[in-house]
């Protein structure tokens, strides 16, 4: 229950794990590049109030684990960390520039997963299935009375 977060209208505990890499798959999350990912995408979460729980930069990829607030989606929490961190990289490191000839840093492709602690899909499943029941059930009642 710890992990439980809190907007003015909403509680939650939403994790998703995403794995996406530089343009053309190239190896460029080395050396200074990496560090400096790594410090990008722990700003990035925090300006926009997500919590980065695990990263690591691989040379062709990077994988983030984090939770986000309920009012993002995957697709714009990935869209807020490759733009965010592709305009400091490219002013940071302007030999990049050389490398990504399309002015891109991240390819367009990303994976994502959500990501939870003992509530598995089939927790999940049989919750809802018991919670169908438990309705029938009670509209019983109710034709009996």
């Amino acid at each position: 229950m710890s992990n439980l977060k809190r907007t003015s209208h909403a509680v939650y505990d939403i994790a998703y794990h995403f794995v996406w890499s530089p343009k053309y798959r190239k190896n460029l999350l080395v050396g200074p590049v990496k560090k400096r990912v790594k410090e990008l995408f722990e700003t990035i979460a925090q300006e926009f109030e997500m919590e980065v729980r695990k990263q690591e930069a691989e040379e062709d990829h990077i994988h983030l684990f984090l939770s986000a607030p309920p009012r993002y989606s995957p697709s714009e929490i990935v869209q807020i960390f490759k733009t965010n961190s592709a305009k400091v990289l490219f002013r940071g490191f302007p030999a990049l520039k050389k490398e990504l000839w399309a002015g891109e840093f991240w390819k367009d492709g990303y994976f994502v997963r959500t990501v939870g602690d003992e509530v598995t899909k089939k927790v999940i499943e049989r919750y809802i299935e018991y919670q169908s029941q438990e309705e029938q059930g009670r509209q019983l009642k109710l034709k009996l009375f």
